[in-house]
């Protein structure tokens, strides 16, 4: 089997067990009795591991050349913590399981966007290619598992949530180590985080990343209180990476003619408009159609832009760093803080001040790439 393929069932299964569990793990816990505030704590754990966990699990694979190994072990660990649902309902419990569960998972993305970049070194345009089946998977799964959940109960997420990161392990088993590279030079990380670009594109992904902390945690259980069925919930979800898929089919055509200041401009700028429409025009299943589609821009440009930027910055052996550094910032730091904002706004202040919040920090994120990532800072096209 060629490594590509192999990497693209790999974003697969990965993103299709999140498919299964993002945007229904949350109707669980509600249906088990948890308040908002517990379900934002849970919701939140993956973030809160994507801190420092990361970090640990990029240092030894970058050290020691293990990255498949540690790949491995994390989708073994991930798949015997997660087994806690079945166990217990319980706060405490499931608090300590999904602790678990997310330390090791966390692992295994930024060390596998580093696989793919090395065994692409010759041709990273085919980055999309390969990462456009997760979108594939979490397409399929969260379809599925809304249209199973408007005729079966609601914990059979769980055992969906299961099998798929049973498929994830099997999946994580035949990948392979990228071959060293002779001659190369590493250099220090160090130098390379503190440039002026580096900072500021950090920190706008952490802003990004916070906006979408109420939709993580909450659009599910906002569509539903409005009355939209399971079905149309997995329908508009399925949306937002449909129009994921086809941007990163199009990112290596788009960057010939925009550049990566601009392409992250617009990111921020059409996230402020969604979030808005989110929460302010949820009644209009039109505008609600309009605002998935916009997933595309806040997440599928962006996260290309920033792995075509972060892939030219550090040398081969930074990699696996630099991508659990950014996870650790962006996917860390900042869905952390916009889940438990989110949390804290939802009772309190209603769902359109909540979405607002998320707007406002994309906002913030506009100013940043405007400050702070020149025009010319990338080189080359975006891949």
């Amino acid at each position: 089997m060629e490594q590509s393929t192999r990497l693209s069932a790999w974003y697969f299964w990965y993103f299709a067990f999140i498919g299964a569990f993002l945007p229904y793990f949350a109707l669980y816990l509600q249906s088990i009795g948890l308040s908002a505030g517990r379900i934002a704590i849970l919701m939140s754990l993956g973030q809160f591991m994507r801190l420092l966990a990361p970090l640990l699990w990029s240092w030894l694979a970058d050290s020691g050349g293990r990255r498949v190994r540690i790949v491995v072990a994390s989708a073994a660990a991930s798949l015997a913590s997660f087994s806690v649902v079945f166990l217990t309902q319980d706060f405490v419990g499931l608090l300590i399981g999904m602790a678990i569960l997310h330390f090791f998972w966390s692992a295994s993305l930024p060390l596998v966007e580093a696989l793919t970049l090395g065994h692409l070194a010759a041709a990273p345009e085919r980055y999309g290619r390969i990462r456009l089946w997760g979108s594939v998977g979490f397409i399929v799964t969260v379809m599925g598992v809304g249209l199973l959940l408007d005729a079966a109960p609601i914990s059979s997420q769980l055992w969906v949530s299961w099998v798929l990161l049973l498929g994830t392990l099997v999946s994580a088993l035949t990948l392979t180590e990228v071959p060293a590279r002779a001659g190369q030079a590493a250099g220090s990380i160090l130098v390379v985080l503190r440039q002026r670009k580096v900072v500021f594109l950090l920190g706008a992904g952490l802003l990004m990343s916070a906006a979408h902390g109420a939709l993580y945690v909450f659009y599910s259980i906002h569509l539903v209180a409005q009355g939209y069925g399971k079905t149309l919930v997995g329908l508009l979800w399925t949306l937002g990476v449909v129009a994921e898929i086809f941007v990163f089919l199009f990112m290596p055509r788009i960057s010939r003619r925009v550049s990566l200041r601009q392409i992250l401009l617009a990111c921020f700028a059409l996230a402020v408009l969604r979030f808005l429409l989110i929460g302010w025009t949820v009644e209009f299943i039109g505008l609600l159609v309009f605002a998935q589609l916009l997933h595309g821009a806040s997440f599928g440009a962006h996260h290309a832009a920033t792995m075509a930027a972060l892939n030219r910055w550090f040398v081969a052996s930074q990699q696996a760093r630099a991508q659990a550094l950014y996870g650790s910032v962006a996917y860390g730091a900042g869905g952390l803080g916009g889940a438990l904002l989110a949390g804290a706004l939802w009772e309190s202040a209603g769902a359109a001040i909540t979405f607002s919040a998320a707007s406002l920090l994309a906002l913030l994120g506009l100013a940043m790439v405007w400050r702070g990532v020149p025009a010319d800072s990338a080189g080359a096209p975006v891949r």
